[in-house]
This record gives C-alpha cells, structure tokens and sequence, in this order.
C-alpha cells in the first residue's frame, strides 16, 4: 500500500522531482532510491507567510509496490445513432456534457448551436477585435464550446453540493486536458487550449451516432398541449423531440424575449455588474507573494477579494493571472468585456471583473419589460458604453486612482483590450448609486491589497455578463420547467450555474432526468 503524506515544501521542492524524491525519502527514512514513485494528488499555494510553500498531498509508492494505471480512460460510448432523439439548444459546457451524458444513457443528442465551429469562429473574434463588427450569432459567447471556450478555462467550483465534479475534471481529461487540473485546488485549461479539446468532444458525440448543427439559430418551439413538441429553426424548419435541454447560455437576449413573447414562466434575476481592472501582473506579484520577483518555480498570482460596501456585495470576478481583456458584444452597439488567460497565464498583465451585487429594485426604471427588466438594466449600460466609446468596440477606461478621484484621466497607456481604449469618466457608464459604490470599494481594496489602488491600473467597463439576469424557473425535482414539459431549462442561462464545471453537471444532470422520465 502507499503511504499517503500531508507536506508543505519550497516552489524549488515542488517543482522538481529529484528534489521531492530527496525531500521525502528522509521524511520515511528511507534511501532516495527506495522509492519507486511520488503520485501528486493535491497541489495548493500557501502565500500567506513571507516564505511562500506549496501544500502538497501525495502518495508514495515504495520498491516493489504495484503502481495503479492512472490514465484516465472515456467512458465506453455506445452508437445511439437509432435511439430516442433529445434536442439540445447550445453547444456550451452545459449543452455538450449533457450530449455526452446522453450517449452515455442510450439515447441520441441532436445539438444545436447558433453560432460556428472553433475554427470559423476565430474569423469573427479577429473582425470584432480589429474591424469592431460583432456578429450576432459567432463571437466570445457564441459558438462551439459557448462562452466557456474563451474564458480562460478556470475549473475552480464552490458549487460541490450539486454533482460530481471529479468525474467532470476526469473527463476533460480524457478528451486532452492537463492531468494537472485533477491536482490543482483552482485548475484551469487555458483558452489556446480549449478549441482542441472542445473539437474533440464534438467528434465524439458524432462518432457516437449524435448530430451537431452549427450556424442554426433557434427561433420558436413547437408546444402542444403544455408540452414541448421540438424547435423551430431560423429557415422555418422544424426539428421535433419529445425532449429540449435548452443550454443556451447567459447572453441569448432572443431566447428570453422568445420565452416571454410565447408567455412561458421566466423571472428576473439578480446578477452583478461593474468594470474590469487591469493592473501589471508584476505588481500583482509583488503584492500577494510579498517579494520583488516571483521567480520561475511560482505561477502568475492571481487575487481573490471581497468587500461589503454601502450594503452590497463588491468583489473580484473571474480573475485572470498572465491574461488579456477581450470584447464580448454579442450585438451591434454595445460594448462589453470580459478576461481570459493562455495556459502558461505568461501575458505581462492581469484583470478581473470588480463587480456589485445588484437587487432586483434596481431595475424598477425597467419595470415595464417584466421579467426581462434587469436584461434591459444590462443592456442599457452597455450601450451608453458603446456611445461613451465614439460608437466602436473601444472601451471605456480610466486610470483608477482617477476614477476614485471623479477625475478623467489625462492618458490612457495601451492595455490588453485589442480594439483600443477611450478616456472616459466611469461616473458617465453608470448609474450614480453603482459610481459611488465602485469608488469607495476600490478606496477598501487598496487597504486590503497595498499597492492595488493605483494608477497603473486601468478600468475598462463595463463588465456586466457576470450571470445570467434572467431564471427559467424549473421543478427541483424533474427539472423540466414549471410550466411546459419536456422542456428542461439547463446552465448560466437559466439561473442554474456559475461557470464552466457547475454548469457541465447541471447538463449531465438535465440529462438523466430525461433518460429516469422515459424508463420509470
């Protein structure tokens, strides 16, 4: 049997494996050379001291001892090709893991997804970058793999009430992720990463028998009856099912307009909302490691940070250590942004969102768009973001210690946001009470975080697809929604998840309450 050991070592010990085997061989008391293998299972950073250890767990495998086969293997996919059809609208994490879920079960994915291939969709994120031409349909949340392939591929879930999130962690990596992310306490893919292992899991679930359809935007359901009967399809085809997972994702402003036109139950939903704050990621080395170079054996810092302020919830997210800013507009006329990190997080800066918790009060100037109030609430910021910006994809930025100063900032040095940036003063974005908050947060941050509050770094707004701003009510025990049946509302999209990992068990979930309705 190993032995299992708890240590916490130097970057130096646990970056190097003879020096691990060194370092633990006089913890058993053994020779170095008795021992056949360190198995790393868990790997954490400990920056809270001036020297900086990592927190390791691991499993020792002495002489002779039978090492388990760690590869991970896919689960033995069947041909569904002539099993019961289930129609799923969005290729994101959620409407993909649902697909391979579904296999898995015996019955057969018919995926549809508004937006192109990985491929194809880089010709669109290049034309919003350098053209500022958004396409409705192909962009950063548009397309295979959803918003999830370009947002860094963070993993990290505090969502570990609601599913397995091992099994989906292993799966990743059977389909080509890093092993390490089965290690890490916040792993992440990488965006230059994730286009590969998304493809791969398209061929799958076509391999299997499944049908993926690109370039086809769902424009109606067929219902008969209070039950889902299939879609309709932007040519005026139907496709029919019984069954509709609809991953559609947090940004499909028409399926939620749809849903309420047809007068199927949605609600609004809180959601937050503010900018995203680029700083040098040396700085941000040099504030969470408390040293004046990071050295090669400590990744990229990230930073995690919560304040109360004014009586609402202000705090850092999805923080990119080593990334860049990207414009996420899904329509013309609008300006929005978001982050994402390379796998080696190597890029010279950092940025995270800096948002506020919003109430569903704050949204009564919108009362007359019912549930959709707080959609227009996000909306309209966006767009005056979009005419503060001369009508571009240039953002609106400003120098922090400006913004917190109500000054404009007299320059505006060239950040990571490709289609460029224009000063502007954020008290302009915002509605006033948002403004205030912001400012006297940012002045608690910089308390928190000495160095955070200064003017290299550069806000850029506005961040406001943080979650979904609507909920597709559901029942907590089928899933299927309240109102209509066999129509299972799944994802960010539908209130239901947060990221990446929560939103892939909540598709596997949506899915086996599918398979339980047709065999119990």
């Amino acid at each position: 049997m190993p032995k299992d050991l708890q240590l916490q070592v130097s970057p130096e010990i646990a970056a190097n494996e003879s020096l691990l085997n060194e370092h633990v061989a006089k913890l058993c008391k053994v020779a170095s050379k008795d021992i056949q293998k360190i198995s790393i299972q868990k790997r954490s950073i400990d920056a809270r001291q001036k020297a900086i250890k990592f927190n390791l767990k691991v499993a020792v495998f002495f002489t002779g001892e039978i090492i388990p086969n760690s590869k991970i293997e896919l689960p033995d996919y069947k041909n569904v090709s002539n099993k019961q059809e289930v129609i799923i609208v969005g290729a994101g994490p959620a409407g993909l893991f649902a697909a391979l879920q579904l296999i898995e079960l015996g019955l057969k994915p018919i995926v549809i997804e508004r937006g192109k291939d990985v491929r194809g969709r880089r010709r669109d994120l290049k034309a919003i970058n350098v053209d500022h031409i958004v396409n409705e349909d192909s962009n950063y949340c548009f397309g295979e793999g959803g918003a999830g392939t370009y947002s860094d591929g963070k993993l990290y879930t505090r969502s570990k009430k609601r599913g397995d999130v091992d099994r989906i962690l292993q799966l990743l990596v059977g389909f080509g992720a890093s092993p390490d992310i089965l290690v890490d306490a916040h792993p992440h893919i990488g965006t230059n990463k994730l286009p590969q292992i998304i493809q791969d899991i398209r061929e799958k679930i076509i391999e299997c028998g499944g049908i993926v359809l690109f370039e086809t935007r769902v424009t109606d359901f067929s219902i008969k009856n209070q039950e889902i009967q299939g879609v309709v399809i932007q040519d005026g085809t139907s496709i029919l099912a019984k069954n509709v997972i609809l991953a559609t994702g947090h940004s499909a402003r028409d399926i939620f307009e749809l849903l309420q036109r047809k007068q199927i139950f949605i609600e609004a939903k809180p959601f937050a909302l503010g900018v995203r704050a680029e700083h040098p990621q040396e700085l941000i080395d040099k504030i969470q490691y408390s040293c004046d170079y990071r050295g090669e054996h400590l990744p990229p810092a990230p930073y995690s940070i919560v304040k109360q302020v004014g009586g609402r919830g202000m705090y850092s997210f999805c923080m990119c250590p080593g990334g860049v800013i990207a414009p996420c507009a899904t329509s013309p006329g609008e300006v929005v942004t978001n982050g994402w990190s390379p796998s080696k997080r190597d890029q010279a800066t950092a940025n995270s969102g800096i948002v506020i918790e919003l109430k569903i009060e704050d949204f009564q100037p919108y009362a007359k768009f019912g549930a959709l109030a707080g959609m227009e609430f996000q909306k309209a910021i966006e767009q005056k973001a979009w005419n503060l910006a001369g009508q571009s994809q240039k953002v609106p930025a400003q120098r922090m210690i400006d913004f917190v100063q109500s000054k404009e900032s007299a320059d505006i040095p060239k950040t990571s946001y490709v289609p460029g940036t224009t000063s502007v003063e954020m008290g302009q974005v915002f509605p006033g009470f948002l403004t205030q908050i912001l400012r006297e947060g940012f002045s608690e941050f910089g308390k928190s975080m000495k160095g955070y509050l200064t003017n290299e770094a550069i806000l850029h707004a506005p961040e406001s697809r943080t979650s979904s701003p609507v909920r597709i009510p559901r029942h907590p025990e089928t899933l299927e929604h309240v109102q209509i049946k066999g129509l299972y509302p799944c994802g960010e999209g539908a209130g239901y998840a947060g990221g990446i990992i929560s939103a892939a068990i909540d598709g596997e979930k949506c899915s086996i309450k599918i398979f339980e309705s047709l065999h119990y």
